[in-house]
């Protein structure tokens, strides 16, 4: 089973790992989060957001209509923060910054800046550490477009370190995940409450960290 961060009688909080997909993918017989967990016996679950597969970290499940219909709501007015830890090729000279990219989606699946037709999308982000030809950094998706931190660094000549899809695809090879891993997220409840949860950074996020720095 799958770590739990958080649960109560309307939703539910899991650390997903990197390679995993979040829902069915559309090929029969192929494991997904969801399918796993409700043959867990989770119950029912209805999907408020989604990671891509080479993502790991904090993902949420609904439990009920009304909270799926919360939750979706509070995610169309932005009310929903979210952190992710990312490790990206060469070293950003600014302590933090934003990026103000709109993106579409160019086929195939693959996501591109198009500052003519693009859905408007914005990120912030704060260096963490810089590591030789490597920057360590959290981000901060104010928006939530398909593989929008991923274009974004891309844009910027940062893509993320095994990005197989955004970046050099030889280069991209040699390291063993996508270096993209949700930490936090924080929502209101139906009550009001705020709620925050973490998902710790794996194992197989810092080997890739050490390994560079011990470079």
């Amino acid at each position: 089973m799958f770590p739990i961060l958080f649960e109560n009688d309307d939703l539910l909080a899991v650390n997903k790992p990197e390679g995993l997909a979040s829902i069915p993918e559309g090929t029969e017989g192929r494991d997904c989060l969801l399918a796993l967990l409700e043959s867990a016996g989770t119950g029912r679950l209805y999907i408020v957001h989604r990671l891509d597969k080479e993502v790991s970290g904090v993902i949420l499940f609904a439990r009920n209509a009304a909270t799926h219909k919360h939750l979706n709501e509070q995610f169309r007015q932005r009310t929903v923060s979210k952190t992710y830890v990312a490790l990206v090729h060469g070293v950003i000279a600014a302590n933090s910054g934003t990026i103000d990219q709109p993106i579409r989606e160019f086929g195939s699946g693959r996501m591109g800046v198009d500052r003519q037709r693009g859905k408007p999308c914005l990120t912030e982000f704060q260096v963490s550490e810089r590591l030789a030809a490597y920057t360590l950094l959290q981000a901060y998706p104010l928006t939530g477009r398909r593989h929008q931190l991923r274009v974004h660094f891309y844009s910027l000549g940062h893509p993320i370190v095994g990005d197989r899809r955004y970046g050099d695809k030889a280069a991209q090879l040699v390291f063993p995940r996508l270096m993209l891993h949700a930490q936090e997220i924080a929502f209101p409840l139906p009550t009001g409450e705020k709620v925050t949860v973490q998902a710790p950074i794996p194992e197989s996020f810092w080997k890739v960290v050490d390994r560079i720095r011990e470079k």
